[in-house]
């Protein structure tokens, strides 16, 4: 685009978005460049558990949209910057307050939970960051409610929009045939983070190193998961955010192949990026099983 055009386009007042994980400041970043925009967690922080600061307060007074993952991810800390931040654009069902996951075909879901199950999320598994699938519908919804908060904008957001689903239809295309070679694969993993994952891959986690969803590795639970038939899972997987020991323990004990992969963006880094990131992490684990 040219220098001049890009002026014209130019926002008549800068956006702020809050957005609750790096991955959908990542995404907003395509959709809206000109806008300010902010995460409230980094690529090592559990999204699950974050302090509702008084920053992060100030953050979400000030946002014209907030866009986060729902399905009860944040549950222990987002509505409480909601109600403290006094801004009613960002309180539930506002324009301004978008829900990735309601434009997620949601896998997990549960009709009745309670505690005794660990943190299980009834609406289903909200580590939608991997929905690959589903990008190009959450790409949908954040260009409308962009037009809708800045409409006169409208004609750059759908612009930017299109782009970014055109570049994510070609990407899917090139990663389902790239990781062809991870169909049938099994591993043991750390959460139910890659859920999304591996079911667009065609891999399957077997086992937790989790005795139950939120509750940290024990050691008779990883005992149990030692004494595993061999032919029953073929590496173990746990995240950037997670604590290496339980899954060096069972790699010690197994003599499985084991990586580390990312949560979410780095930063300056594209949504695709993380993709590619993710897919050669695991075709270099099964191509080149080396222990670590």
């Amino acid at each position: 685009m040219a220098a001049g055009a890009a002026i014209i386009s130019s926002p008549s007042f800068a956006l702020n978005i809050f957005t609750c994980e790096p991955e959908w400041k990542a995404l907003l970043a395509e959709h809206a460049p000109d806008a300010s925009i902010y995460s409230a967690t980094t690529e090592k922080q559990d999204p699950h558990y974050v302090q509702a600061r008084p920053s992060l307060i100030a953050k979400m007074r000030q946002a014209d949209l907030a866009v986060c993952s729902g399905s009860e991810l944040e549950v222990g800390w987002l509505p409480m910057l909601q109600v403290r931040s006094g801004n009613p654009v960002v309180q539930n069902n506002a324009q301004g307050m978008l829900y990735t996951s309601d434009y997620v075909n949601r896998l997990d879901t549960h009709d009745h939970v309670d505690r005794s199950q660990g943190d299980i999320h009834a609406h289903g598994n909200p580590h939608v960051q991997f929905a690959a699938n589903d990008m190009v519908a959450i790409s949908h919804a954040v260009t409308k409610r962009l037009q809708a908060i800045d409409p006169e904008n409208a004609h750059q957001y759908q612009f930017n929009g299109m782009k970014f689903r055109a570049q994510w239809r070609q990407n899917l295309a090139t990663w389902s045939e790239k990781a062809k070679r991870l169909e049938g694969k099994k591993v043991v993993g750390y959460h139910a983070t890659y859920r999304y994952l591996y079911d667009w891959l065609g891999m399957e986690q077997v086992a937790d190193l989790e005795p139950k969803p939120g509750i940290s590795p024990t050691t008779a639970h990883l005992q149990s998961l030692s004494s595993l038939e061999p032919s029953s899972f073929d590496a173990i997987v746990f995240s950037s955010h997670q604590d290496s020991r339980p899954a060096n323990w069972l790699n010690g004990q197994t003599n499985k192949p084991i990586v580390q992969l990312p949560l979410t963006v780095k930063k300056g880094q594209s949504l695709d990026e993380m993709y590619d990131e993710v897919i050669d992490d695991l075709l270099a684990l099964f191509a080149n099983p080396v222990n670590i």
